[in-house]
């Protein structure tokens, strides 16, 4: 994760004091399932403390980790666009405290307040480039003849 990508960097004092507000804090114990891929995106969080895994759904086996998260990041972004289901899934690889924010409320106070929508877009936009950016170069690792940093 880059520092432009935090809530903190991403929206403004007044921004983040009007998302806090809808907020409240939650716990996940280790091993418990957040939230699971295709299932209603109805919310997100963003981690305090412990780490995430996500993964991906495939048939007949064992749901592959393909990224994990920490303190700081966005947990889920699948709330913002319809048709507001996740398309991965989320498991607390430690104890993670975290800010559960609903997304109704959320997209409620973004339609109130343009400025507040488009930052928030603007946070998740980001993330989300950034997250596929990470996984193109994880990519590249795995099945590309050199590698991603390997000249040809």
């Amino acid at each position: 994760m880059t520092a432009t990508n935090t809530m903190m960097r991403a929206l403004s004092t007044e921004q983040r004091d009007a998302l806090m507000s809808v907020g409240r804090e939650v716990s996940f114990p280790e091993g418990a399932r957040i939230f699971q891929e295709g299932q209603r995106a109805d919310r997100f969080w963003i981690i305090r403390t412990g780490t995430v895994s996500l993964d991906m759904h495939v048939p007949g086996r064992r749901s592959p980790a393909i990224d994990s998260l920490g303190h700081g990041e966005l947990l889920g972004w699948s709330w913002l666009f319809a048709p507001y289901t996740w398309q991965l899934g989320a498991e607390a690889m430690t104890p993670v405290r975290a800010y559960e924010f609903d997304a109704r409320d959320v997209r409620r106070m973004c339609a109130a307040d343009p400025a507040l929508g488009a930052a928030i877009g603007q946070w998740v936009g980001m993330v989300l480039g950034q997250r596929l950016q990470a996984a193109r170069t994880r990519l590249l690792d795995l099945y590309a003849p050199y590698g991603s940093g390997s000249p040809r």
